[in-house]
């Protein structure tokens, strides 16, 4: 039936015009395609994403089975001693609730800190933790991005995949749970050898030029950092030992690097470090005199305010000692022989990886031997062992293919055991040893609490466990390998600086 000339719609079913079902899908289809065709695409970024993603699970999963309860219980030992010091009360008399307990760190730690008294206990425990994370971020991209890009890796995934395998770890486990600085304290202390890095850069720049091309190479850096002042100075590395300084007036402990500065003759920056030390706490009895003098007076001197130095999670060599000698105190005089040992040996080591170009391992060394010497370090403060297994990492991959790169030339010139695949296994199964070790971390199944309990409970294989972790760290003190030429700018003789050019051709 047809109406004013308009065909009208057919009266059943089946009498309209069939349609296709394939003419619905094929918009549905192409979509697919496309999205299938971007997936594919990006494969390896997805297939990077997922191994970030099951590493971030086996780590939290490594946190619950090794680590223990955190209850940010040492920031709220600091917060608390912040509101009854802002409130009138004396710093160094505050005790915690239920506990021993009261603020142990130099005065220029309590201004640094104060402000948190505005803050709840707990939200200051999550503030330290995000910013303790940020700083672990820089820190493992200044750490391995060099390494990434020697390789040919993405910078992205290397860190990414770093930062949930560093925090499996002991040292950042307990940091992050207990609410430590540990980690801010390691990159204020790294900033300054990265502004040395840049210092060394610029002048091996400037080096190679001569006449009117040494004035180039020197106003290009200038060119590049009068963006700003801070920048500049950074760039120009003239802020070099300003963050060992603070580290230092924080905390007594990295004064180690001061004379390590002074023993590799890096005079500006040792001069810069004392002197911001020396600023600071200065500054402090400006602000805070009695708190300052009692500290410097009598807390300093006074260890049995830090705890028990026999204690199972002091991993130093003191507490090693005590245990050893199954007391609450430790020998002194046998003590300072064995800690004046280790610090010659730390400082003798970690100049001459410096000297050979490895500022890292230069770096890494004396942090642990720091770590050793000093009468207490609890096992959160062993944050040096992650760029330890850095190194040992990469050593381990440049003997590898070192050993790879000379079979290729000449089938004899082989490594350990004449097959080149084996070169570097000896430092690859050290770096898995010691992370294991520290992920694992054994001295909490064997803790003992002298005199309740003898620290031979469990026989001498349970003492070794209960030491492990320090004689790791005295291990990595005296054995851990540096990688000559690993940073060129930091060669010092002619002769090797010869020899880093003719590498780099």
């Amino acid at each position: 039936m047809e109406h004013g000339g308009v065909d009208s719609m057919p009266a059943t079913v089946k009498d309209r015009p069939r349609i296709a079902i394939e003419d619905h899908q094929r918009p549905l289809i192409g979509r697919l395609r496309v999205r299938l065709r971007f997936l594919w695409a990006h494969r390896g970024t997805l297939i990077r994403l997922c191994i970030v993603a099951l590493t971030v699970l086996a780590a939290i999963r490594a946190v619950k089975r090794y680590g223990r309860h955190y209850t940010f219980f040492d920031m709220n030992i600091y917060h608390g001693a912040m509101v009854w010091w802002t409130h009138g009360g004396n710093l160094y008399e505050f005790i915690a609730p239920n506990t021993t307990l009261g603020f142990t760190y130099p005065p220029f730690a309590a201004l640094v800190m104060a402000p948190m008294a505005a803050l709840p206990a707990i939200a200051t425990g999550w503030v330290n933790t995000v910013v303790s994370v940020a700083a672990l971020i820089v820190l493992l991209a200044w750490l391995l991005v060099p390494i990434a890009d020697r390789y040919g890796w993405r910078r992205w995934f290397v860190v990414a995949l770093a930062v949930p395998l560093a925090g499996a770890t002991e040292p950042i486990r307990e940091t992050l749970g207990f609410g430590q600085v540990n980690i801010l304290l390691a990159i204020l202390i790294y900033a300054d050898f990265v502004a040395l890095r840049n210092r060394a850069r610029l002048a091996s720049v400037a080096a190679r030029f001569a006449g009117r091309a040494a004035a180039t190479a020197r106003d290009e850096p200038v060119e590049a950092v009068r963006t700003g002042l801070l920048r500049r100075l950074w760039s120009t590395g003239a802020l070099a030992g300003v963050g060992v300084g603070l580290a230092t007036a924080i905390k007594l402990t990295p004064g180690v690097f001061i004379a390590y500065f002074v023993v590799t003759k890096q005079w500006r920056a040792a001069l810069v470090s004392a002197a911001t030390t020396v600023g600071v706490t200065l500054l402090t009895f400006m602000v805070a005199g009695k708190a300052a003098t009692e500290y410097f007076t009598s807390v300093v001197f006074d260890t049995s305010r830090v705890g028990a130095v026999d204690s199972t999670a002091n991993q130093s060599l003191a507490g090693v000692l005590a245990r050893l000698y199954d007391s609450s105190t430790t020998p002194t005089l046998m003590w300072l022989a064995f800690a004046a040992l280790v610090f010659a040996v730390g400082m003798i080591r970690g100049s001459a990886a410096h000297n050979d170009g490895d500022e890292l391992a230069a770096f890494t060394i004396v942090g642990l031997t720091g770590n050793a010497i000093c009468p207490i370090s609890w096992s959160h403060h062993l944050v040096f062992l992650i760029p330890a297994l850095v190194v040992l990492g990469d050593s381990a991959l440049r003997r590898h293919r070192a050993a790879r790169g000379l079979a290729a030339r000449d089938m004899w010139a082989w490594g350990p055991g004449g097959v080149p695949a084996l070169a570097g296994l000896t430092r690859a199964a050290a770096a898995i040893g010691v992370y294991v070790l520290f992920v694992v971390s054994p001295i909490w199944r064997y803790e003992h609490r002298f005199p309740a309990v003898s620290h031979y409970a469990d026989g001498l294989h349970g003492a070794f466990w209960e030491n492990s972790l320090a004689l790791a760290v005295i291990t990595l003190v005296v054995l851990l390998p540096w990688r000559p030429g690993a940073e060129p700018a930091f060669y010092l003789e002619p002769a090797l600086a010869r020899r880093a050019a003719l590498v780099n051709r």
